[in-house]
């Protein structure tokens, strides 16, 4: 599924009695990890609260600017402090921080553990042009917008690739197709990739060394709101700030959804994480 950038209907800021009655909208990209936490959220706002909610489709500068500018009430997948460093810098001011949902998340480029380590463990050694010619000359990278993909180009820099590579544009989705592909043939591939993502529960990858730290450290993955949606909706607000997910969890349903659907996925989460999230629909309750 590609990321489409869609407008938002409605401009500028609702108003508090406004924002009450209307669904809850809430950004989301197209990446596995985002779309289980954004849906997983939606369920049980839905089955917990009185408010519909509503998902929009959209990159992810789209989303930092519509939370800040108040067409977007939330979007549930800032990586920070690295990998939306630029946006968050931006639209800060406008936002306010729910806190993480999941911690330990990280950037990097990727190859399957089939490629040998003694040719290929650190980025400098795509430096290679033997292996360079095996890689095809190309790193598969996913949207454009994406903050790995600003980061993949200052790699190439950091590390004199540039001339050697080609960053090819994408989305998650044809990321993972690509890996796919060059996993049923042991084709030597790169791939810009993150954990949690399913990939790592179907196929045995590594990241490669990063020495100087281009694709930034661990990152935790927050809630952000807009200004005023802990007035309107306190309840959900923080029912979001109690959300947290371990990296394990999330990236066992990220590979149930793929093998068998969101809904069916967030139904089984929903089934087997009874105690867990009670405990974020108490917090909810009681803060």
């Amino acid at each position: 599924m590609a990321t489409a950038i869609l407008g938002f209907a409605g401009c500028g800021d609702r108003d508090h009695e406004a924002a009450r009655d209307a669904p809850i909208v809430i950004g989301w990209t197209a990446w596995d990890d985002a779309e289980f936490v954004t849906r997983l959220a939606r369920r049980i706002i839905e089955d917990h609260t009185d408010h519909p909610v509503q998902l929009k489709l959209a990159g992810i500068e789209k989303q930092y600017r519509g939370v800040a500018s108040g067409r977007l009430d939330a979007m549930l997948v800032a990586w920070l402090p690295d990998t939306h460093a630029r946006y968050w810098k931006r639209y800060r001011d406008r936002l306010v921080d729910l806190g993480p949902l999941y911690e330990g998340g990280r950037l990097g480029w990727i190859v399957p553990d089939y490629v040998p380590r003694a040719r290929v463990n650190r980025i400098a050694d795509l430096a290679d042009p033997t292996v360079a010619q095996r890689m095809g000359h190309r790193i598969q990278g996913i949207d454009p917008g994406a903050g790995l993909m600003q980061l993949s180009h200052e790699a190439l820099q950091a590390y004199g690739l540039s001339g050697e590579y080609r960053l090819a544009k994408a989305d998650a989705h044809i990321m993972a197709r690509a890996l796919a592909h060059a996993e049923s043939d042991h084709q030597w591939i790169v791939v810009t990739g993150w954990t949690p993502h399913w990939i790592f529960a179907k196929w045995r990858l590594r990241f490669l060394s990063d020495p100087k730290n281009a694709l930034g450290s661990s990152q935790h993955v927050d809630a952000i709101v807009r200004d005023g949606f802990r007035r309107d909706y306190p309840k959900v607000a923080n029912i979001l700030s109690a959300m947290h997910l371990s990296l394990a969890e999330l990236q066992a349903g990220m590979f149930d959804a793929q093998q068998h659907g969101y809904p069916t996925a967030i139904d089984h989460f929903v089934a087997t994480h009874h105690a867990e999230i009670a405990s974020w629909v108490a917090a909810g309750r009681h803060r």
